[in-house]
């Protein structure tokens, strides 16, 4: 229906309608997934059948995931859906309108404070999704004749939050210190915010925080810390990267989403008072956006108090991480510079991934292709996650598969 109608309201103008179709050549040259498709190795979008735990039912059968950010492995936990059907029952299954006018709930006023205890902040402020966090922080707090610093390996929510301010744009390469330098020294006088994850969500390796916070200091820059894939691996009781390192005094703004460690989705970022008082009032992706459903606020609450009262899970979590980690490198697999249980294995070129993927999944394991522009050209790879619930059985199990296929495509030696 879209097409036809669309087409006849072009007609009215022939010039109209040549530039109008133009509009949608590009909708029919793409083919690049169609081409995975047909080679049946299209590794995206596919279609689960069971909760995202250690283990998934995908077409049918078992298979052990190792390609889901559910660290803690609390999406199934007992708690925490008592705690959303709860909130269905009390408050029903939406807000009906934006935190800024008629959404904001007592259990969303709650749920920030908790926030705000968990990374050391005086407040925080929940968004609907972890991108509109970025977006609507960074378009806020960043203005014309004004600068964001970001790593050039930020999250993609990062980059567009920084296209949408009105600052300058300017990258460093990635974790290079030397470098940030000297984009500090080109920017001394000018107001100036740093931005960067504080662990790199491909490569699942770490930001050199101390020395960010040096620079900083230094050159006089305001710093926030993304930290959706730090916020229940690192620090005490998953408290986040800032308090892995004692840096959280240092760190103006620190956010996190919900869609990892804390089994729901959504975002906050926290910060001093004045601060969150300024983003409540001007982010654009906070004041017309939908406000975060009842369920899920109640979720990530009562996820946040399980991941303090069940220290095991952050413990098992590093456990796993040790044995996948020793395993992987034993076969061979370049695993780059991974510190946390994110860890890359190196497999060349994207059609290497997207083959290896699929054998993976054949043979009953559940992982993601990563392929350029993501990385670099000739350095796709297989990005495994681990859940604090897996079994030491099954990450040998998944582990002698995945050496298995790595010979045979000869990632790793024989």
């Amino acid at each position: 229906m879209v097409g036809p109608a669309f087409g006849s309201r072009c007609l009215r103008n022939s010039s109209q309608t040549a530039v109008m179709m133009g509009l949608f050549d590009k909708v029919h040259e793409f083919q690049t997934a169609r081409q995975l498709m047909a080679k049946d190795l299209y590794n995206y979008f596919r279609v689960i059948e069971s909760a995202q735990t250690n283990t998934v039912r995908y077409q049918g059968q078992e298979v052990i995931m190792l390609g889901s950010n559910n660290y803690l492995g609390l999406t199934n936990h007992p708690q925490v859906k008592e705690a959303a059907q709860a909130a269905i029952a009390k408050y029903g299954t939406g807000c009906a309108g934006s935190r800024f006018l008629n959404g904001t709930l007592d259990i969303h006023i709650e749920l920030e404070e908790k926030l705000a205890k968990l990374v050391g902040k005086e407040q925080a402020l929940v968004f609907s999704t972890g991108f509109m966090v970025n977006q609507g922080t960074l378009s806020s707090m960043v203005g014309r004749n004004e600068t964001i610093i970001v790593d050039r390996t930020d999250h993609a929510s990062i980059i567009d939050g920084a296209r949408l301010s009105f600052g300058n744009v300017r990258k460093y390469k990635h974790n290079d210190m030397e470098n940030l330098e000297l984009v500090l020294k080109s920017e001394k006088d000018t107001n100036k915010l740093i931005i960067v994850d504080g662990v790199f969500s491909m490569e699942g390796d770490i930001a050199r925080l101390p020395e960010i916070v040096k620079l900083a200091e230094q050159y006089d820059a305001g710093i926030m810390v993304d930290d959706a894939h730090g916020v229940g691996v690192l620090g005490d009781h998953g408290r986040g990267t800032c308090n892995h390192f004692g840096l959280t005094d240092k760190v103006d703004l620190i956010m996190g989403t919900f869609s990892k460690s804390l089994a729901s989705v959504g975002g906050f970022v926290a910060g001093d008072k004045d601060t969150i008082h300024y983003i409540q009032h001007l982010a654009r992706a906070l004041m017309f956006s939908a406000s975060m459903p009842p369920a899920s606020v109640a979720s990530v609450s009562a996820a946040v108090d399980v991941m303090q009262e069940e220290s095991w899970r952050h413990e098992a979590l590093w456990r796993n991480n040790d044995i996948m980690r020793e395993r992987l490198k034993d076969a061979g697999f370049d695993t780059g510079p991974s510190e946390t249980p994110i860890i890359p294995a190196v497999v060349g070129e994207d059609m290497t991934a997207f083959v290896f993927c699929r054998r993976l999944i054949d043979r009953g394991v559940f992982v993601n292709p990563v392929v350029s522009p993501a990385v670099e050209p000739g350095n796709a790879l297989i990005r495994l996650s681990l859940m604090a619930t897996h079994t030491e059985d099954e990450i040998h199990k998944a582990m002698d598969i995945m050496a298995e296929v790595g010979r045979e495509l000869g990632v790793v030696p024989s």
